[in-house]
């Protein structure tokens, strides 16, 4: 069992890593109410199970693919449980053959590393080299979840907020498939 926080309404009173305390000012420049825990560090999806019953909204899973070349690069937000499929990806967002990023990219485009992915990691894409790409079953929910460029706290609100506010603010855009 992991320690999580109580649920809290507002950014953490002590400074955090550079992209978290830049996603928390992005949000309240953008008016986006939020509910914010505070966790152990979590490596696996499996480890967020605990954390989307606290918050009440599923954490999601983001993976960063590239084309052979490493020039195109993609950010799938996708259902925890669900499985990645290249081929269906691929077909969908129309690209040719996709694999996982190597953390070195990670690094350098979006400035996180292995296992702090999200999609909040897009408000470091200044060079817009990242597309986002969204499962509709996320697309569609009431809420989303994720962490805020750390893998010891998790955010959630509203998904709506996140297609029409967050994503434009932030420069992109997200395509919305059925993965």
């Amino acid at each position: 069992m992991i320690h999580i926080s109580e649920i809290s309404t507002e950014a953490p009173a002590e400074k955090r890593g550079d992209l978290e305390n830049k996603v928390y000012a992005t949000l309240q420049k953008l008016g986006i109410a939020f509910e914010r825990v505070d966790n152990d560090a979590v490596d696996a999806m499996e480890d967020c199970v605990e954390i989307s019953e606290k918050l009440g909204a599923e954490i999601r899973k983001s993976i960063l693919l590239c084309n052979r070349k490493k020039t195109s690069f993609y950010l799938a937000v996708l259902p925890a449980d669900k499985a990645f499929d290249t081929k269906v990806f691929c077909e969908k967002v129309g690209c040719s053959r996709v694999s996982f990023a190597p953390g070195e990219s990670m690094e350098e485009i979006l400035g996180v590393h292995p296992g702090e992915l999200s999609v909040m990691s897009i408000l470091n894409d200044e060079e817009d080299d990242v597309q986002v790409v969204i499962d509709k079953d996320v697309a569609d929910a009431e809420w989303f979840a994720c962490n805020p460029g750390a893998n010891t706290t998790h955010i959630k609100f509203q998904t709506k907020k996140l297609l029409d506010q967050f994503l434009p603010r932030a420069g992109h855009r997200a395509i919305i498939v059925e993965l």
